[in-house]
Formats: C-alpha cells, sequence, structure tokens
C-alpha cells in the first residue's frame, strides 16, 4: 500500500493550455494514493477529473487555499509511472498539453464514466453433495427448484443469465432457495469478450533455416531484455512465426508483449494465429471495439490477466506492467503517425518505451520504411534479414502491362486484355483472385463537360467522389455527403459525368464480363460496422465470394492459400501524389499487394497495369527486389535533399475564420526569418522557409495555412526546432501546429 503523503500534485483533465499546469491539492487523512491514480478534485466552481502526478509532503500554496481531493476514482493507479513520464514526453515534443497527452493512456469511455464495470448475478450450490437429493426431496412439489439444483449440481458458478435459457422464470425460484441457504446469488463483475470463441491449440511448424538464424540473435536479447531490431523478410517468409516465439519466450519469462499491427482490418487475423499457439491470452485493443468490450479488455491487461496485447497504433499505450517486447508489424506504415493532436509516432514511441522499460524492439516489414533501413544501416537497428518463403514456395510470376500500349490496340476498357485472360483462367481453375485500385467509391471526381467544372466539397477544397451505391457525392476528408445535382452548378449544363476510377467502378466493370462470379469489396465504405472488415474477410476465406476487389486494405499481412492471381489495376494512383514519398509508397504497395498471391501450393501471378512502367519503383516492384529499390531510392533523396537527410518541418495553421491562418502564417515566417537573421550558424541549417496555403486550403470548414521549411538532419537543427516549438506554443488568434515529417502534407 502506498505511503500516505498529504499533498497531490494533479494535472485536471481540462486540455486548454490555461490549465496545463500541475495544481496542489489535500491528500485526506487515510486516503492512500499513487502517481498515476485518477481523482475526483475541486476545480473552480465544478468538480473536475484528474490525474495524479506526484506526491510530497510540503507545499508551497497558503493553507487556506488548499482543497481536499474528493476521492480517487479507481483504487489502483490506472496509469502506470512509466506511461505518466511518456505523457510527459509526448506534452513536450506534440506541443499539446499534458492533459491531452494523458488521455492517450486510457480508453476514453472512462473518463467523466461514460462506461461501467458489467457485472451479472451468478448462482452456486451452497449444500454438500450428499445433502442434494435430501434438499430436491424437500422442494420436490417446486419442478423448478428441483431443476435449478439439478443444474447446479456440478459445483460451478453459473450466470443466471445461462440458466435463464434452461429453466423459464427462474428469479423467484433462485430466490427461494437462496433464502433457505441452498443456494447464494452473488453480484460478480464479467469481462466483455471481442473473440469468445475458443478454438483447439495448434502444434509449432518447423522452423525454416532463416527464421531458426533470426531467432538465435532475438531470443537472448529477449531474455537481456535489450535490443533493437529491423527484420527485413520477405512476403510469405514467416515473419509471424518469429513473432509467436518470440512472444512465448517473452511471456515464459514473465514480461509482458505488446504487437502492433497498422490496420484493424488485420487484428482478427493476427489474433487467431496467436490464440492458436496461447490459448485465450491476448487482448484486443483497437477502435472498432465497443466501449465496453474496450473497457475491459483494458482492464484485463491494467489487473495483469492479459499479459500480450495486439492492437492498432494506439495499443502501443497499452498498461502492460514488466514490459519484455513490442513488435510493429509491416513498420513502413504512414498509418503508424496520429495526424490529430497529439501528434505521435507508434513506432517513435515504441522505442521510448523499450528503451525506458528495459524491453526489446522488433520492428519488421517486407517493404522497410526507407528511414528504418536507414537507421539500420547506420547501425541504430541491428538488421535481420529471410528472403526465402516457407516451405520454399516462390514468389508470384509479375507481369507488368503498358496501358499506353493496350488503348494504342484499341482497348479503352479497365482491365487489360492479360488480365481478363488470366482472370478467366483463375476462376475456371476454381481458384481465388485479388483486384487491387487504391482508391475508393466510383469516381474520384464528377466533371462537367461543357465548362470542366470540377464539384467540390463545401466545407474542404477538395474533389467530391462520386458513389455509385447510394448515387451520393461523398467527401473522404469531412464526411458530407450530398446528391448528384442535375446541372453543373457553375454553367447551368447537364453535361455531368463521372471521371476516373475507384473500387466501385472496378467491382461494376469485373460483374459485366463475369456476371456469375461473386465478389466482395474491402474498402472504407464496406468496413464502417462493428465487425464488417472480419465478416467479410471470412466469407473470402470460406469461399462464399471467389474474387475480393479492395483498396490497401488488402494490400498487405493477409493469408490467404487459395489466391492465385492479383491485379494491380491502376498503379499509377500513389506515384502522382504530391509528396515526395511518392516513390517509396508506390513500390511497397505493389510489393506487399505482389505477396498475397501463391502463398501455398499453388503458383501465384500478378499483373501490375501501369502507365508508367518504365518507372523504377514499379520495376523493383516487378522484381519484388527490395535493396536495388532502397539504394535508388537513397540517392534520390541524398540528391533532392529529403529525408532522411533532411526534416521536412511545417507549422500548420488553421481557423474557421478565412483569413486569420493565412495572416498568422506570414507573421510567423517573418519571426523566424528574423531569428535565422541572428543566429547565421544555424541558418546554414535550413534549406528553405516557404510560406503558403496548405495544398488542401479548406478541410471540414477549417481554412488552411502553412509554413513549410526543409532543415538539415544536424545536432544544431534542434536549436531550430526547439524556437519554431515555443513559437507554436504562443498565444495565436488561431490554432497552430508544429509538424516534423509529418505522414501527410496535405
Amino acid at each position: 500500500m502506498p505511503e500516505h503523503l498529504p499533498f497531490a500534485q494533479v494535472i485536471v483533465d481540462i486540455a486548454a493550455d490555461s490549465a496545463d499546469k500541475t495544481f496542489t491539492y489535500r491528500v485526506p487523512t487515510g486516503m492512500r494514493l499513487s502517481t498515476g491514480t485518477r481523482v475526483l478534485v475541486p476545480f473552480g466552481r465544478q468538480t473536475k477529473e484528474g490525474v495524479v502526478i506526484s506526491l510530497t509532503d510540503t507545499c508551497q500554496v497558503e493553507e487556506g487555499k488548499l482543497k481536499d481531493i474528493i476521492e480517487p476514482l479507481e483504487d489502483y493507479p490506472a496509469i502506470l509511472p512509466p506511461l505518466v513520464e511518456l505523457a510527459k514526453e509526448i506534452s513536450m515534443a506534440s506541443n499539446c498539453s499534458l492533459a491531452l497527452a494523458l488521455r492517450l493512456m486510457i480508453p476514453a469511455e472512462m473518463r467523466a464514466g461514460r462506461v461501467k464495470v458489467k457485472t451479472q448475478t451468478v448462482a452456486r450450490l451452497m449444500i454438500p453433495a450428499d445433502q442434494i437429493q435430501q434438499a430436491q426431496a424437500a422442494h420436490a412439489r417446486a419442478k423448478k427448484r428441483v431443476l435449478l439444483i439439478q443444474l447446479l449440481s456440478d459445483g460451478l458458478p453459473h450466470p443466471v443469465a445461462e440458466l435463464k435459457a434452461l429453466v423459464r422464470d427462474p428469479h423467484e425460484p433462485l430466490k427461494v432457495l437462496a433464502e433457505a441457504g441452498i443456494i447464494s446469488l452473488t453480484e460478480e463483475e464479467v469481462f466483455r469478450s471481442p473473440y469468445v470463441d475458443s478454438q483447439p491449440l495448434q502444434t509449432d511448424p518447423v522452423l525454416t533455416p532463416e527464421q531458426t538464424e533470426v531467432l538465435q540473435e532475438l531470443l537472448p536479447a529477449i531474455q537481456r531484455g535489450e535490443g533493437q531490431f529491423l527484420l527485413h523478410g520477405i512476403t510469405g517468409s514467416g515473419k509471424t512465426e518469429v513473432y509467436i516465439r518470440c512472444a512465448r519466450a517473452c511471456l515464459a519469462a514473465g514480461r509482458g508483449v505488446i504487437v502492433l499491427i497498422p490496420e484493424i482490418v488485420l487484428t482478427p487475423q493476427m489474433v487467431s494465429w496467436f490464440r492458436g499457439r496461447f490459448g485465450d491470452v491476448a487482448a484486443v485493443l483497437h477502435s472498432r471495439l465497443s466501449a465496453g468490450e474496450r473497457f475491459d479488455e483494458w482492464r484485463r491487461i491494467r489487473s495483469g490477466k492479459a499479459r500480450l496485447v495486439i492492437g492498432a497504433r494506439s495499443a502501443v499505450f497499452a498498461p502492460v506492467t514488466d514490459l519484455g517486447l513490442l513488435i510493429i508489424d509491416e513498420e513502413h506504415e504512414p498509418s503508424y503517425q496520429a495526424e490529430n493532436n497529439p501528434r505521435y509516432d507508434a513506432r517513435e514511441v515504441a522505442a521510448l518505451r523499450a528503451k525506458r522499460e528495459g524491453a526489446s524492439l522488433l520492428l519488421a516489414s517486407a517493404t522497410p520504411s526507407i528511414l528504418s533501413f536507414a537507421k539500420a544501416q547506420r547501425g541504430d537497428y541491428m538488421l535481420l534479414e529471410m528472403l526465402s518463403r516457407v516451405n520454399k514456395h516462390q514468389l508470384a510470376k509479375v507481369s507488368l502491362v503498358d496501358m499506353r500500349e493496350e488503348l494504342r490496340l484499341g482497348n479503352r476498357g479497365m482491365f487489360s486484355t492479360l488480365l481478363m485472360e488470366r482472370l478467366r483462367a483463375c476462376i475456371d481453375a476454381g481458384q481465388q483472385a485479388m483486384l487491387f485500385i487504391n482508391r475508393r467509391g466510383y469516381a474520384p471526381s464528377v466533371m462537367c463537360r461543357k465548362c470542366g467544372e470540377v464539384l467540390t466539397c463545401t466545407h474542404c477544397d477538395v474533389k467530391l467522389t462520386y458513389h455509385a451505391a447510394d448515387r451520393m457525392m461523398h467527401c473522404h476528408y469531412c464526411g458530407m455527403a450530398s446528391a448528384l445535382p442535375s446541372v453543373c452548378l457553375a454553367c447551368g449544363s447537364s453535361y455531368l459525368k463521372p471521371v476516373g476510377a475507384g473500387t466501385q467502378k472496378v467491382e461494376e466493370e469485373f460483374k459485366k464480363l463475369f456476371p456469375d462470379v461473386k465478389t466482395i469489396r474491402l474498402d472504407a465504405d464496406t468496413t464502417t460496422g462493428k465487425d464488417a472488415h472480419e465478416q467479410l474477410l471470412n466469407r473470402f476465406r470460406s469461399r462464399e465470394a471467389q474474387v475480393m476487389i479492395g483498396t490497401q486494405m488488402i494490400a498487405k499481412g493477409l493469408d490467404f492459400p487459395q489466391v492465385s492471381l492479383v491485379g494491380a489495376v491502376l498503379a499509377d494512383l500513389t506515384l502522382n501524389l504530391p509528396d515526395y514519398r511518392a516513390q517509396e509508397r508506390t513500390f511497397q504497395l505493389l510489393t506487399q499487394v505482389a505477396g498475397r498471391a501463391g502463398r501455398a501450393d499453388i503458383p501465384g501471378e500478378v499483373i501490375i497495369q501501369t502507365y508508367k512502367p518504365e518507372h523504377y519503383a514499379i520495376q523493383y516492384a516487378a522484381a519484388q527486389e527490395y535493396r536495388g529499390f532502397f539504394n535508388q531510392e537513397f540517392t534520390r533523396r541524398r540528391k533532392l535533399l529529403y529525408p532522411p537527410f533532411t526534416m521536412m518541418v511545417r507549422l500548420l495553421c488553421e481557423s474557421r475564420e478565412e483569413d486569420l491562418p493565412r495572416e498568422a502564417s506570414t507573421q510567423l515566417s517573418e519571426r523566424i526569418a528574423a531569428f535565422l537573421a541572428k543566429k547565421p550558424g544555424l541558418k546554414r541549417r535550413v534549406l528553405f522557409v516557404r510560406e503558403d496555403e496548405a495544398p488542401i486550403k479548406r478541410i471540414m470548414g477549417h481554412t488552411r495555412a502553412q509554413v513549410l521549411m526543409k532543415i538539415l538532419e544536424h545536432k544544431e537543427s534542434e536549436q531550430v526546432l526547439a524556437f519554431l516549438n515555443d513559437l507554436a506554443e504562443e498565444p495565436w488568434p488561431c490554432k497552430v501546429s508544429l509538424e516534423v515529417n509529418p505522414a501527410n502534407l496535405a
């Protein structure tokens, strides 16, 4: 039990900058608190929740001004001390209040008591086995009581809800039996589980020589609680088996494990693999769980009942005590970077946790990010490689189709002649296929053929996407939906036409060619329901459908043994993004999607349709050659001074008032120029400073402007970042956010 100290420093749960400091409260006599305990405190005329940051035996506040803590919200510290320290680091790095950073550490539903512990009434037999017949005889005329005694005779606790399914209206007879002392009725806590089914444990497969070699490096480091590793393993090389063996060693040593995955869609598969080997030991954390499920999974972790956590980005904050291993699957994915405040990169947070808590860190991917692979070459990570598929399966054969040539030959359709031929052969052979296009909806824009006007969102400066399913225009930034107008709003013409293609269009065109073949579409529009993604994947895995059509959701991690053909419909889409990482993301997506084919005994084939077959990103993806791509892309970035040689930094200004962001960005630019003019040494580290509107001028009704900077990676550059951080923290007439190498520069 923690020592009683009379004063507590509390962060009150208010995100405003004015409240971003600790407040001193008196700890009433007899109340025991620890760092990280959530408490209820008086704040002004209100009552607020807060978190104890520290406890002291001295106080600088006048006795008459002190107020007492009302009560602790839990009888344990909800936020572990290492996570309190982590929140402090995130607060400083992300330029956000500590209250906002602390919110990352607990389920949102815990705040303001929006979710409660679930309980159920449980019945137990209270008499010895040799008195059961006597009790039944005493109640012989009440058949329900006799039956209930029989059901409870196994000596196990039975929820009343379970008994209700076997005995109609059991409440009154149970009450009579309880009053007679034959049974007890108690309220007991029950955990809401997202995965209630259990499955038989599977035996370990034989390790490949490469897996054995990699584990010889990893397992001793895990035992020592140290080491940061980058595992480059091609698709199908058995990286998950390495995760499982590492997790087993860590759990056997009594330590906890966190496994991060980039997409919620991958969660059921990963959970299934781990539960198939460990049983019901894993907890799951992601945003698609119900409020009760997320709360209960978090509590299972915090109580130590679950020592292994699988989840998306936010699971990096799981309250695992004695953490021994963090695994980041598909570490190249930009989804590990949070785009909203508090901005954090789960990979960096994992590295901080590993260092602070004495744990090992394992990042893994078939297509590591340029930054991570460069760090491995520099020695920051130990590089491990697995370059062969399990069971000597060969990588899929990849064919490039030049769509310019298809057009010249008169094929104006969405599918090339080769892809149509291979689809027909795949379908006739009873195998499965996947069609990939990294754009959802039916058409990415609607254009007036008379005046050229493109329909845009009224709240965002982006094109609206036409969805054929509901015949509506959708904004993929703010979610606004509106009916397709009958005439052009600019010229009154009725010649409005959807332009381009998305997953819905691909599905429609496929059904024209193969009307009797069942398909499944997997994108953000079909997976909005709680378990929609899992249901769709299970339908495909059980062969209810022969073809899956999807966005990047289908490009990585999924394992379908019957998939022999993958078609990338428009491989150039990501190449056209206004982002220095466009080449890297194109290579990663195409290499990953190619890895979905031929993962079992059936040989795989991949058809990549492109208007730029000569581009090095597409050429290396077709060859599935990572090192060749890395070397060329690394050389390009060195020549053009892009990360990892520099940092792309921006101050983003946002406001509902149209003129304020640009006024603020102008003033920010002037302040930066004045600072650098006084520091000629630092000025050499800043390659450019550019003030302008943001690439997307308006999102969700907020006008946006920015100051974009390219800063050399150098020790002295930290002084520039410190100045920019202080600058962003100053009071401005609009919201100002500092972003360093943001995942999205839109």
